[in-house]
């Protein structure tokens, strides 16, 4: 059983649906919390960018899960991240081709999780960060660097823990998201993924100087993708916590009775990428519980593109985890190794009361 101290995952995390009405300072209520890391993408139309905004650059700054391209600032996109949600203005896209619809008469989903606030510098690195936003209770940091273009250099993460994933970008200049994961292959700290990209897992000491993070620090190369001279950059880091996140890998069976990945609890949101060493090109595959309350969930979505939902690859969310339910490559290939991110609907079992089960779909 995997007993947690999170028995409400959605004061940490939260998917919300909203639909754009095109007018000025549009309040988007109900995630239940202040959101501190917010990801957006609109549903039903191909051609537009996921947007991801955050606490520590400010709501304006805007990135692109799918790009490569430097932070943009967009006024009337997200205004502020409120005490239930987020107030959106009336960028409608004129902006420019990267300038995500966060407000137009179409549907969207937003997730959202909970760091805390602006945060402040982190001085456990040989870098100082500008400032840290942590949330320890959920496992949860964003930060926010300068490079310096030393091999071997160090950031804090502040959670206390070593940390399962680290997402970084540079946000100064075009250059690709990069991502640690504690499972992409037997040599995780040699290894980096892409977030903008299909791109296969692949070796390069420049991103993590070939070192694994600590429960203080991540390790940075010198690759301009973490660490070039005087370029800022913001890392996202997450440490696994017993019924609310679960950061793991799976070995696909080529199968629409497809394998099977335990979690701890009933996922909200699951991303998932191809990561076998010496191929596995594949997308980041996102699904979550409130676009498809049933099963079979198939109404994904992309990271590292701008296509609208997608009914190709199905999972089926369950009481302690999802099961795979295509054959697809992207997905459940025989023998290939798949790593993703899950965050809690609910815990398989919470620490209230002696243990409270949650239910299956």
């Amino acid at each position: 059983m995997a007993y947690t101290t999170i028995n409400k995952s959605s004061d940490y995390f939260n998917t919300k649906l909203y639909t754009g009405n095109d007018a000025d300072n549009h309040a988007i209520t109900g995630v239940g919390f202040q959101p501190y890391w917010l990801w957006i993408k609109q549903r039903g139309d191909a051609g537009y960018d996921h947007s991801l905004t955050d606490s520590v650059r400010g709501s304006t700054k805007m990135l692109y899960s799918d790009l490569s391209r430097a932070e943009d600032t967009h006024s009337t996109g997200v205004k502020s991240f409120d005490s239930d949600g987020f107030t959106l203005g009336t960028d409608d896209g004129s902006g420019g081709a990267y300038a995500n619809l966060v407000n137009y008469t179409k549907n969207y989903v937003a997730w959202n999780w909970k760091a805390n606030g602006a945060g402040s510098a982190n001085t456990d690195g040989s870098i100082n960060t500008t400032a840290t936003s942590v949330n320890t209770t959920a496992g949860f940091s964003i930060s926010k660097y300068t490079g310096n273009a030393t091999s071997g250099a160090t950031v804090g993460h502040g959670l206390g823990t070593t940390p399962s994933v680290i997402i970084v970008k540079k946000t100064s200049g075009s250059d690709g998201w990069v991502i640690y994961h504690h499972k992409n292959t037997s040599a995780p700290a040699t290894e980096y993924l892409r977030l903008d990209t299909s791109d296969a897992t692949a070796d390069n000491l420049g991103e993590w100087n070939d070192t694994a993070p600590s429960s203080t620090v991540f390790t940075i190369g010198n690759s301009g993708r973490t660490n070039d001279n005087g370029a800022t950059y913001i890392a996202y880091c997450f440490a696994e916590k017993t019924g609310y996140s679960k950061f793991g890998a799976y070995v696909g069976n080529g199968s629409t009775n497809g394998t099977f990945a335990y979690t701890g609890f009933k996922p909200a949101f699951v991303m998932v990428k191809y990561a076998s060493p010496g191929g596995g090109v594949g997308n980041w595959g996102i699904f979550d519980s409130v676009r498809n309350p049933t099963n079979v969930v198939t109404q994904g979505l992309l990271a590292n593109s701008t296509a609208a939902e997608d009914t190709s690859d199905f999972i089926n969310i369950v009481s302690n985890g999802f099961k795979q339910k295509s054959a697809s490559t992207n997905r459940n290939e025989d023998g290939s190794t798949y790593i993703y991110m899950a965050f809690a609907e609910n815990p398989f079992v919470a620490n209230v009361g002696g243990g409270l089960p949650t239910t299956a779909r």
